[in-house]
């Protein structure tokens, strides 16, 4: 059964989840403030699952699910649990145009935070981010416009020939830390040890780092782990992406 005209039920708890039940309102979507057996589909929070298995919005899945009808369609991120086995889930973590437009906030997210370390503005300042990937796309682009005297860590000659072309300076990943002590800021989108506790001693006293991605990247005490960015802080515009996803895969599905 399609998704479009279904009755939702908006589970979520975090402020994104909140935000994204306003913005369905305004698309018009037919929401229920409680579950029950006229629902058709429910938006879970994104990330759905906590690290212990339970829901984020708090309880478990099992005790949500049994007040809904059987062929309710579950909507979240990282829907891989068995207890939705035999249900229709839509992961929006899985869909490509929900992961780049969250990769952008996630980028803004991360620089917001580097300013409210650095002891000085972007401009000029000595920057290393690790890995081309979605988030570290967007945050090139970002610090490249704020003025930050850019380098980029990329595996692939071709990565690093796309990083000069935009104005960036490149350096293959393997050799990235021979001159750690040169930033003042390094950034980490890369989901696997790169640089070691005795590599990081190298860098500037004063060199903020901060690991993005989702196995860190980079092990020291002096590392900020910053996970789930959107949703801490921009819960309005993670928000509005659910919504506007949710609303998408309607329509895809419906034509």
């Amino acid at each position: 059964m399609p998704m479009e005209g279904k009755r939702l039920y908006c589970a979520g708890g975090t402020a994104a989840a909140r935000y994204a039940g306003e913005y369905l309102r305004n698309f018009y979507v037919d929401l229920v403030k409680r579950p029950g057996a006229d629902v058709g589909a429910v938006l879970l929070d994104v990330p759905s699952f906590a690290a212990d298995g339970t829901l984020r919005m708090g309880g478990s899945v099992e005790n949500l699910l049994a007040q809904l009808p059987a062929d309710v369609t579950v909507c979240g991120g990282n829907l891989d649990h068995p207890a939705l086995d035999s249900y229709r889930c839509i992961d929006f973590l899985k869909d490509a145009q929900y992961q780049a437009e969250n990769a952008y906030i996630t980028a803004e997210c991360a620089v917001e935070i580097a300013l409210s370390y650095l002891p000085r503005t972007l401009r000029w300042c000595p920057v290393l981010v690790i890995g081309w990937g979605r988030i570290g796309k967007c945050l090139g682009q970002i610090l490249h416009a704020l003025g930050a005297d850019l380098t980029v860590a990329a595996r692939k000659d071709a990565d690093r020939a796309i990083c000069r072309g935009l104005g960036y300076a490149a350096v293959d990943t393997a050799r990235m830390a021979e001159n750690l002590g040169k930033y003042r800021l390094i950034l980490n989108t890369a989901p696997e040890k790169l640089l070691s506790k005795d590599q990081l001693a190298q860098c500037h006293p004063d060199c903020v780092k901060i690991d993005l991605a989702s196995r860190t990247g980079m092990e020291d005490d002096s590392v900020i782990v910053a996970r789930g960015l959107p949703g801490i802080h921009m819960p309005e515009s993670s928000g509005r992406l659910i919504a506007e996803t949710y609303i998408r895969l309607c329509r895809e599905e419906s034509q």
